[in-house]
């Protein structure tokens, strides 16, 4: 009997950003690939072990973290006790918006009009290929609408945002409005496999715009891929206490000593104390030895902490 296939979670459906990183880390003669409906179902189907891998986002250069994966990597009720990050993705995102053409030539100058509150309103990168008079939806993921606020502002001020699970859910739901009187923030790979025509194509505000995604596996095995010459990169959060002067800064004072950089601090809320936050820190360096020494030390000044992964770092510099 042949082997069944490893297999990887992604957030779908198909033709999803997650599923073309997905793609981008794993081989499709090797690899099975399995779409989920939520985030949170990748990070289940890690921790039950029915998948290999999961592919997740965490956050956008153009708009920042993805703050329901990091929600997810709180882990407040303790579900997820066993995944871990052993990876990292970088996906350069170019952003279409897709629909149903009318038979309109294009409006707009692409000119932002001037308020008191901005000025000097910045230009969209992109302009329309057709007419848009027909949009009264746009759907989409609440990160894309974030990556394309400047040609939102400029051509579709004002029409009905829908937030979605993804951008390929988006394009499914254009696909099948009858009314077409929708369009959806998504891929070019979106449009072919939904049947959409592109009405503006590059709508992201920033042509470098890029989306880091994580990869996830169940349990603490040896570290992939990282040469103890490699560099390397770790995730880890911890809570403080909130009342003590200077524990916040006693705690990131760990990694100097240490001599590991830190990349990114974020925070989400505790949800047991109002106002007390779990902290996110991501950090760089060689050598895994210093990292084990410095979570040691974390351990001695903060009320508690996890370490979620040590990975290769893949950002091109």
């Amino acid at each position: 009997m042949e082997q069944s296939k490893p297999s990887v979670a992604y957030l779908g459906p198909k033709s999803s950003y997650s599923n073309q990183a997905a793609l981008e880390c794993f081989d499709p003669a090797t690899y099975t690939f399995k779409p989920q409906v939520h985030i949170q179902d990748i990070f289940d189907a890690v921790q039950a072990g029915t998948v290999t891998r999961g592919v997740v986002p965490f956050e956008n250069s153009t708009n920042g973290s993805v703050v329901y994966t990091l929600d997810l990597f709180a882990d407040r009720q303790h579900a997820n006790p066993d995944v871990f990050v052993c990876g990292e993705a970088y996906l350069d995102v170019h952003h279409h918006l897709l629909g149903h053409t009318s038979s309109h030539s294009p409006v707009g100058s692409g000119e932002a009009t001037p308020t008191t509150g901005v000025p000097l309103p910045g230009h969209p990168r992109a302009r329309p290929l057709t007419s848009l008079e027909q949009v009264s939806r746009i759907y989409s993921h609440p990160q894309a609408f974030g990556q394309c606020e400047m040609f939102l502002s400029t051509y579709l001020k004002g029409v009905e945002r829908h937030e979605v699970s993804s951008t390929s859910k988006a394009a499914e739901i254009v696909a099948q409005d009858t009314t077409k009187t929708s369009a959806a923030i998504s891929s070019k790979v979106a449009a072919q496999v939904h049947g959409l025509e592109t009405l503006a194509q590059g709508i992201e505000d920033r042509e470098d715009n890029t989306t880091r995604f994580l990869i996830l596996r169940k349990g603490m095995a040896e570290l992939e891929h990282v040469r103890p010459d490699e560099k390397s990169k770790s995730l880890v959060s911890f809570t403080i206490d909130h009342l003590a002067p200077g524990a916040l800064a006693e705690a990131l004072l760990v990694f100097k000593t240490h001599k590991l950089n830190l990349t990114s601090i974020n925070s989400r809320p505790g949800r047991v104390t109002p106002w007390n936050y779990i902290f996110f820190v991501e950090f760089s360096g060689n050598g895994l030895q210093s990292v084990d020494v410095a979570l040691n030390d974390l351990s001695k000044v903060a009320t508690g902490f996890r370490w979620l992964g040590t990975w290769r770092d893949e950002l091109k510099r």
